[in-house]
């Protein structure tokens, strides 16, 4: 990449200013538009930078930009906003000046942006590590944090700053920076109750609903609909470029890297929440018996939800809403709140909670930025506030933005124009005088103790009796009436009486920037900044911890009955320290201006640039440096930092500091117009002749640079030499020693391996000679083995011939019972108890063990099968064996039942608020809850019965009211008789004398027939006090009704009724049931 050498070199127009021939402002504008319509941005006047807004993105600001202007001169290359910044970053390290770069403009000229750009290349520039790259990190990330909650939409700029701000970044005796302080001044909070038309409230507001999950949104109480809050403009919802979701996240991940905790963080949203929840608050009149009207709440939900996220009891907030406590001394009066006053109080209470969030949250990040070390620190100070504003409809916030770029400009006046002409005045330069305007009489009108107009709106506040804006707005006119820059239609100033641009109901102010006309509605209110006392009492009261820390004015144990400071004043105040701040450091400036009011790329528009050059005295600023010098600095740092320029000034100058700096400019034979000398400065007129200065510099530190290096390669070769000298004497004495030790080594190995032949050759010959004799003493007794063997073999011969057939048979046998129990290992059947399969017998003598081995298989897998079952499931097949042995083959409904399981309580008693009443009446666990129908002996109908049975009784209860008809002990039911049948009906006999017998036998029947008799059966087998309940399984059997026996007959008939089961009565003593035959 080529690199300009020069400011001058390949400039497209004029790179500074101060260097423009002719000097006109048509020259100045058209130097600018020829810049601009060629991308070129930036422009300097002297060390001030000229910043254009592009409106779009430039590929100037890359690292390779940041790499290209580090540590580079001022003036070396093309005019960039990185240029000043390395320039400040620099002084501030190396000379120990403390910078501050001031940042003014209009509202939308890009004064955010340009204080992100210069703290990004200070971020980039400065020393690398862990600790200082997280310092770094959470300087730069606590701007996404304050312009989402102190941002917002106007018509003049999409991200306008709706508060100013000024950060002390602190650096130690490195350059490194180990911290930082953040100031606030004036948020807009008036902008959280009402926005203008076209304009949107906080940003936070809109990205919290497009990109807070739903989850995060229903614990806040929030809907993603924009419409459903009253506190958000609708027609400007939506920016076009401000991607709202994707914001909100970078804000969260900012907020985690600054250091918010997950609690804070979660507590900062619920405030946000409660702000909106607030403006849905609405009120109606009631009118009391005294004819006094009173507020209410008209829809209660949005103050329960606000209450809920902020632990406030909702009667206490409500009551704040509707009733004013005054306190006087010891004596409490309580006034009731109208309508209007209830609405007052509401947009009270919300804009001093989102005001004192903001300042909760600068303070916050001011505890996780700030520098640990005590030590003194360097400081860079970076001032980003609100631009100068003129609206449609200005107010008491305009007032405040504008009198505090009034200020700014003094401080411009007094240290770019006044000093640089006084400052020449005081060193005895030749200067000729340039007239200038000094807006020091606009401040004086607006902050003046006595006749200010701050003053006198404190005065109105703070007097007894009827206080409105117009008796303000009265007061100003009598005694600011002949003030050249203040008019007013109402005022003695007779010039003003027939102006009709002039409402009645304002004021005009003549700024630097131009007129302003203000709206006196609403300045008594919003100075004054009154909340009242119940609302912060009700605000102390709150659960949430962060509420409480907001408002500590609400204690009870801590009223304070004196009036609070007013927002006038305390403004004020932060200006007035501000400027002292500010005037105790080394000024930067950048000068920004807006080339259009549509926010588009490409446009240039004149007449709104050439008013911004003019109330921003650039042209004043250049006539200064055009007719003055572009560099000072006093005699000791000059000398000192170009003294090895000169033999005679190198390494150390004896006498004075200015005999040395006269002895260097001659030597260097720099022209004696490029430079004059002051009482205590040397001034350099052209920043060609300084760029000179710095370039010899740079050139000699690098000769220097090489001497050292030559030096100290000299003595680092001298001692390595000594070293490697004495190394080798070392060397050599330890080789000498090492060869003759080897020598020895080599003598003794030889000795050693003629002694190892002669001892092996000795010991080999004695191995031979006993080798031999072992195989010897071998060979006899192989030979009587040998011989032995055979004469055994002969004797026992006889003998293994006639047990060698019975061995055979054994080893036979053996082999197949082998084979058998391998082959059963292998065709095993499933685990199953109801698996019929076995294996084939393969041999007929293993008929016995191939059964008895089955037996043992099915008897265990029974067993473990069994043991696999719990004790619910062991009793339910404990219920269905004893229903086997009862019914098996005796009843022709049995074999349906196997496969259904016994239920029991089939109508959920416990659980049915239908039978809770007749639940209560039944003191025993219900074992079984069932629909009967009780068979009628008169017509042989049946009517719908509960049946009830738990291990001490029966109960029969109403179906449709649950009332209990009858409840039979246990004990006197003396047997159960069911047909053989498939039908389900079954007579409870009764012992004869019994209690329960009076009414005679129960018929009845059931579809769970099975499952009552086996549980019946059951209990009295269980029962240690009781008889085993008898059951009588017979087609034909007797039941006592009353006093008469009737015979119950069942036979089988063709199917009626769709295959149902009828009894019909033949006689008095008959009663027939037909069961249709089964296929």
């Amino acid at each position: 990449m080529e690199v300009k050498t020069s400011l001058l070199d390949n400039m497209i127009g004029v790179g500074d200013m101060v260097l423009l021939e002719p000097l006109s402002e048509d020259s100045f504008l058209e130097n600018l538009r020829k810049r601009f319509d060629h991308n070129e941005i930036y422009t300097y006047i002297g060390s001030v930078v000229i910043s254009m807004n592009p409106y779009r993105s430039l590929p100037i600001f890359t690292p390779d930009k940041v790499e290209e202007y580090r540590n580079r001169n001022f003036y070396e290359l093309s005019p960039h906003i990185y240029a000043l910044a390395d320039e400040a970053y620099r002084s501030l390290r190396d000379q120990d000046k403390d910078q501050c770069i001031l940042i003014t403009g209009e509202s939308g000229a890009g004064k955010t942006e340009a204080s992100k750009l210069v703290m990004s290349y200070v971020a980039a520039v400065c020393g690398k590590g862990q600790e200082v790259n997280k310092v770094k990190e959470q300087l730069l990330q606590s701007n996404p944090v304050l312009e989402a909650f102190g941002n917002a939409k106007t018509v003049r700029n999409d991200n306008s700053s709706r508060f100013g701000k000024y950060m002390d970044i602190e650096f130690d005796f490195k350059g490194d920076p180990l911290g930082g302080v953040i100031s606030n001044y004036l948020l807009e909070k008036s902008r959280v109750v009402k926005q203008p038309r076209g304009e949107r409230n906080f940003h936070i507001f809109y990205q919290l609903l497009s990109g807070a999950s739903d989850d995060t949104l229903e614990k806040l109480k929030l809907h993603r609909d924009f419409s459903k809050y009253n506190y958000l403009s609708l027609d400007s919802a939506v920016v076009s470029g401000l991607d709202d979701a994707a914001n909100f996240r970078t804000v969260r991940n900012a907020m985690e890297i600054v250091g918010f905790m997950e609690d804070e963080l979660q507590s900062v949203l619920e405030l946000v929440a409660a702000v909106l929840k607030l403006g849905n608050i609405e009120f109606k009149p009631e009118l009391r018996c005294n004819g006094t009207d009173e507020s209410r709440i008209k829809d209660k939900n949005d103050l329960k939800e606000m209450c809920e996220l902020l632990g406030i009891e909702q009667s206490v907030l409500e009551r704040a809403f509707s009733y004013r406590t005054v306190e006087a001394k010891m004596e409490k009066v309580s006034t009731t709140l109208n309508v209007a006053q209830a609405y007052y109080a509401r947009d009270a209470l919300a804009k001093n909670l989102y005001s004192r969030l903001f300042s909760w949250l600068v303070t916050r990040i001011n505890e996780s930025i700030k520098a640990q070390a005590k030590t003194r620190h360097k400081v860079m100070g970076v001032l980003d506030i609100y631009g100068f504003e003129i609206f449609e409809d200005n107010s008491f916030e305009q007032f405040i933005i504008n009198y505090c770029n009034e200020k700014l400009q003094q401080i411009f006046i007094e240290l770019t124009l006044r000093e640089e002409q006084e400052e020449y005045v005081r060193e005895g330069i030749e200067w000729t005088n340039i007239e200038y305007f000094n807006n020091a009489i606009i401040c004086d009108l607006i902050e003046n103790n006595q006749n200010g107009i701050l003053a006198m709106l404190d005065e109105e506040c703070l007097r007894p009796g009827t206080v409105t804006d117009e008796t303000f707005l009265d007061k100003l006119n009598t005694i600011c009436a002949e003030h050249q820059h203040f008019e007013s239609r109402l005022s003695k100033n007779s010039k003003f009486l027939t102006d009709h641009s002039l409402p009645h109901s304002c004021f005009r102010i003549q700024h630097y920037a131009g007129k302003v006309l203000y709206r006196v509605e609403g300045f008594v209110d919003k100075n004054n900044d009154l909340l009242y006392r119940d609302l912060s009492q009700a605000m102390y009261k709150a659960n949430h911890s962060l509420i409480k820390h907001l408002f500590p004015e609400g204690n009870p144990s801590k009223v304070n009955l004196k009036r609070p400071p007013t927002a006038g004043f305390q403004f004020r105040a932060s200006v007035a320290t501000l400027m002292k701040n500010l005037q105790t450091k080394n000024p930067n400036y950048i000068r920004c201006i807006k080339p259009n009011d549509k926010k588009a790329a490409h446009i240039f528009t004149e007449s709104l640039v050439r008013h911004q050059v003019r109330y921003l005295g650039l042209m004043e600023n250049v006539r200064v440096r055009r007719a003055g010098y572009a560099f000072r600095q006093t005699y000791e740092p000059c000398l000192e930092r170009y003294k090895m320029l000169c033999k005679r000034t190198w390494p150390h100058w004896r006498g004075p500091a200015r005999d040395g700096v006269e002895v260097l400019m001659a030597d260097l034979q720099v022209p004696a117009e490029e430079f004059s000398y002051g009482r205590s400065k040397i001034f350099i007129r052209n920043p060609r002749t300084l760029f000179f200065l710095e370039e010899r510099r740079r050139q000699c530190l690098q000769d220097l640079a090489t001497l050292i290096q030559k030096i100290y390669r000299g003595w680092k070769c001298r001692t390595h030499f000594l070293l490697l000298k004495k190394s080798q004497i070392v060397v050599a004495a330890w080789y000498r020693r090492y060869a003759q030790q080897k020598k020895y080594q080599k003598i003794k190995s030889a000795t050693t391996v003629v002694q190892s032949y002669t001892r092996g050759w000795q010991a080999r010959k004695l191995l031979r000679e006993l080798k031999h004799q072992k195989r010897c003493e071998e060979a006899v007794t192989t030979i009587a083995a040998y011989w032995h063997g055979t004469q055994v073999r002969r004797e026992y011969r006889k003998f293994f011939r006639a047990n060698a057939g019975r061995k055979i048979y054994e080893f036979t046998i053996q082999r197949i019972m082998q084979k058998y129990f391998l082959g059963l290992k292998n065709t095993m059947p499933s685990m199953s108890p109801i698996d019929k399969n076995w294996p084939a017998r393969p041999y007929l003598f293993l008929d016995g063990v191939h059964t008895e081995l089955r037996r043992i298989f099915h008897l265990w897998r029974c067993k473990k099968y069994r043991s696999q079952f719990t004790e619910e499931r062991k009793a339910v097949y404990e219920e269905k064996l004893e229903a086997s042995e009862i019914f098996k083959d005796k009843k022709a409904l049995y074999p349906s039942s196997v496969s259904q399981p016994f239920k029991g309580d089939y109508l959920e008693i416990s659980k049915n608020p239908k039978y809770q009443k007749l639940n209560s009446t039944v003191d025993e666990k219900v074992l079984l809850a069932d629909v009967v129908n009780k068979i009628n002996r008169a017509n042989g109908k049946g009517t719908a019965r509960i049946f009830l049975l738990t291990k001490k009784s029966v109960v029969l209860a109403d179906q449709k009211t649950g009332q209990v008809k009858a409840s039979v002990p246990l004990p006197d039911v003396s047997s159960v008789s069911v047909s053989t049948q498939s039908d389900g009906f079954f007579a409870l006999k009764l012992k004869e004398g019994s209690a329960s017998a009076v009414k005679g036998d129960f018929l009845l029947s059931s579809e769970h027939l099975i499952e009552i008799i086996t549980k019946l059966h059951r209990i009295g087998a269980t029962a240690a006090d009781r008889e085993q309940l008898n059951i009588d399984i017979s087609d034909e059997f007797l039941v006592q009704f009353k006093q008469d026996k009737v015979c119950v007959k069942f036979i089988q008939g063709a199917p009626k009724n769709g295959n149902s089961v009828s009894c019909k009565r033949k006689n008095n003593r008959l009663l027939e049931v037909s069961v249709p035959t089964t296929a």
